[in-house]
């Protein structure tokens, strides 16, 4: 039996660089639509940045027309004002998704890394050739940010009625 049809764009959000990947389901088929990155003008201010970064993941969605967003949720490590450019680029595509009446689902890193790969402490490389294998790629997505957000995309795609996925995604890639 496949699998119903399913458009995800998974975003891996970032004030200057901003990774999206769009993939689709087609019953046990699963093809990139679009991927790449969005990038914001440094000498701009902060609110400029959101502001072109919301015009932009509100014209990729547009394009798009996915049937959800997934995306990376903020990690705060050391660097707190990174944390929160991070943040507020969250907070503008959750915006443009919600203002677009799409569904928003949030994933951990170490969440992404587990469905994705089977650990959850997986190193960048180690996602970006699972993402580059499960995606049939001819080459690992380039720039970094690009492949994050297919992994997101596909950690979404196979937790979705995986009660197993959704409990992993849940307590940040720990079941």
């Amino acid at each position: 039996m496949s699998r119903p049809d399913l458009l995800v764009v998974g975003i891996d959000p970032g004030l200057t660089t901003t990774g999206f990947g769009a993939i689709r389901r087609a019953g046990n088929r699963v093809e990139v639509l679009a991927a790449g990155v969005i990038r914001t003008d440094r000498d701009r201010s902060a609110s400029e940045r959101l502001a072109s970064l919301y015009a932009d993941v509100a014209d990729l969605i547009e394009e798009v027309r996915p049937d959800v967003v997934a995306v990376e949720r903020v990690f705060v490590n050391r660097n707190r004002m990174t944390a929160t450019r991070v943040s507020q680029a969250s907070g503008v595509v959750m915006l443009a998704a919600a203002l677009a009446g799409l569904e928003v689902f949030e994933y951990s890193p170490s969440a992404v890394k587990a469905i994705v790969t089977a650990d959850g402490s997986a190193s960048k490389v180690q996602v970006q050739q699972m993402v580059t294998r499960r995606l049939g790629l001819r080459k690992v997505p380039s720039p970094p940010d690009t492949a994050d957000a297919l992994a997101i995309a596909l950690c979404h795609m196979q937790s979705m009625g995986n009660r197993v996925g959704q409990l992993t995604a849940a307590h940040g890639g720990r079941r």
